[in-house]
């Protein structure tokens, strides 16, 4: 793999500019976090600070599946950059029908129709559109500790009331079901008209909470029955980072669409797609001006897909064994720290280490980066650390993150008293 360009950066310019013409708070956090220094460049699982350290990138909010610059990525991505790397909008472009054929391929054409977005929350707000348009009805069913976007529509069904704050409220009827309850879709159609029921099958930001397939399974039939669609949220856990292509496909869930997102674009460009049925996306269908964006379905992320696909696929394997490595030493952590480590929770390469408070967790984060290891926290569930290894991590680096971990583990239940 080519060695990326270096440069100079001057962290403390950097966090000016922030003050300035960010977020202070933004400021603080990075400047906490990277004790000084910045992100200067980064490649496969390492990312190299702008003081000269390296640390292990096991976070990035799950984009980074293939690691960072994965080379058949940027080289496809490199290649229509000098071909041509926007879209007139007007005339019909090769490159996105291309990507909707490969995708729609890759889970089998079970759900034929493509809609490309940028991020998640585009394709979440275009799915519960299309649902409301094609059954007429407007109430959506989600879950609790679920998290689906902050854009006003994605943030209805976010569940946490953090995002909300401020807010009168937002423009789609939604109720939220307890995960544990599989009379809650049939009680709720039978109580008014649904348009839709949206679930992710792994929770993300709720702390890698896997939901009971049983109950996903008898949800997406009595929303059926009700004339309802049923719409996987897997932007974070799918597309192997739970070991499937789709969770929800995986499991046997008979539902409608399947929302992709984050490494979708090799983790190199921005890409989300929904993919969903003839009947769910026929509004579209009959006017595709119904729901456009300007740089949806972009030359230079469409073009991104195929290799990122690819490539998933060609560490699939690799990724079995990783998770099925990451389950023991996890195990094994827990068991040397049962006062401080509560649970441990997820499925595949997507891991949530519950701690008994948020300070013990906060505390566990910021002792990660400054050790080397990169990390998500879970800013809907504060007690929980994100681990979500790439697919091109070695077991050597699997084994270097557990042991950044443990060591992390230690100083903070000596700074908070945990344990």
């Amino acid at each position: 793999m080519t060695a990326p360009a270096t440069t100079t950066v001057a962290a403390p310019e950097v966090f000016d500019r922030l003050r300035r013409h960010l977020s202070p708070a933004l400021a603080l956090t990075g400047n906490f976090a990277g004790r000084g220094a910045v992100e200067e460049s980064a490649d496969g699982c390492r990312v190299t600070l702008s003081d000269g350290r390296s640390a292990l990138d096991f976070g990035s909010y799950a984009v980074t599946l293939l690691g960072h610059r994965h080379p058949a990525v940027t080289a496809a991505v490199r290649a229509q950059l000098d071909t041509m790397p926007t879209s007139t909008r007007s005339l019909a472009n090769p490159v996105m029908a291309a990507a909707a054929a490969r995708l729609s391929g890759y889970l089998d054409d079970r759900l034929p129709k493509v809609y490309f977005g940028l991020g998640g929350a585009d394709v979440v707000e275009v799915a519960v559109k299309l649902a409301r348009l094609a059954t007429g009805r407007g109430r959506v069913l989600a879950v609790r500790g679920g998290f689906h976007g902050k854009t006003v529509g994605a943030l209805a069904l976010t569940h946490s009331p953090l995002y909300r704050a401020g807010l009168r409220g937002c423009v789609v009827d939604v109720v939220h079901l307890d995960p544990e309850d599989p009379d809650a879709v049939r009680r709720e159609a039978a109580a008014g008209e649904v348009a839709a029921l949206v679930f992710e099958p792994v929770q993300g930001e709720n702390g890698a909470v896997p939901l009971p397939t049983e109950v996903l399974r008898r949800w997406c039939e009595d929303a059926h029955r009700a004339g309802a669609f049923a719409i996987a949220d897997e932007i974070q856990c799918g597309l192997r980072r739970c070991g499937a292509r789709s969770v929800a496909l995986a499991d046997g869930l008979p539902v409608d669409a399947v929302l992709l997102g984050k490494p979708l674009g090799g983790g190199v460009v921005p890409l989300s797609a929904l993919l969903c049925t003839e009947r769910m996306y026929a509004p579209l269908a009959a006017d595709p001006f119904l729901h456009s964006a300007t740089f949806g379905g972009h030359p230079l992320s469409c073009a991104a897909l195929p290799a990122a696909l690819t490539a998933v696929e060609e560490l699939a394997d690799h990724g079995r064994e990783l998770a099925a490595l990451l389950d023991v030493e996890l195990a094994a952590l827990a068991e040397r720290h049962p006062g401080v480590v509560g649970a441990v929770r997820g499925r595949g390469l997507l891991r949530g280490i519950d701690f008994g408070s948020p300070g013990t967790a906060g505390a566990v984060v910021v002792g990660l980066a400054g050790a080397g290891l990169l990390v998500s926290p879970c800013l809907g569930r504060p007690t929980t650390v994100r681990l979500l290894p790439p697919l091109v991590a070695t077991a050597a680096e699997i084994a270097e993150a557990v042991g950044i971990l443990d060591a992390a583990i230690v100083d903070a239940a000596a700074v908070t008293g945990a344990g």
